[in-house]
């Protein structure tokens, strides 16, 4: 079982994302990856999360032009909030999550 400690950070990890997408994340990862394998697994699983997240972004903004777009970007933006939340719930539980359609660019 993660320590308090380790939990917190992987909380933050997940909640700091809806104020700084990448700073906040990025830092407590990189100062404790090599610390924490939980740790080092929220971060990897975050970034891989944001990064596929990203790309289904852009494309679901390309597809807006011919108007499928319209429905897909309100669809993942909920997604995107939903799984962060319970990501950092699960996490905070101790769990290790693997965000749903996250491709595993970090592994």
């Amino acid at each position: 079982m993660p320590s308090s400690e380790e939990r917190t950070l992987t909380l933050l990890i997940y909640l700091l994302s809806f104020v700084s997408a990448i700073i906040g994340p990025l830092v407590i990862w990189l100062i404790k990856k090599d610390e924490s394998d939980f740790i080092n697994f929220h971060g990897k699983a975050y970034f891989n999360f944001f990064i596929s997240y990203a790309i289904y972004g852009v494309i679901a903004w390309i597809l807006v032009f011919v108007l499928i777009g319209i429905v897909l970007l309100p669809i993942l933006g909920i997604m995107g909030f939903v799984f962060t939340i319970l990501a950092a719930l699960k996490s905070y539980n101790g769990e290790y999550y693997q965000i749903p359609l996250s491709i595993r660019f970090f592994s």
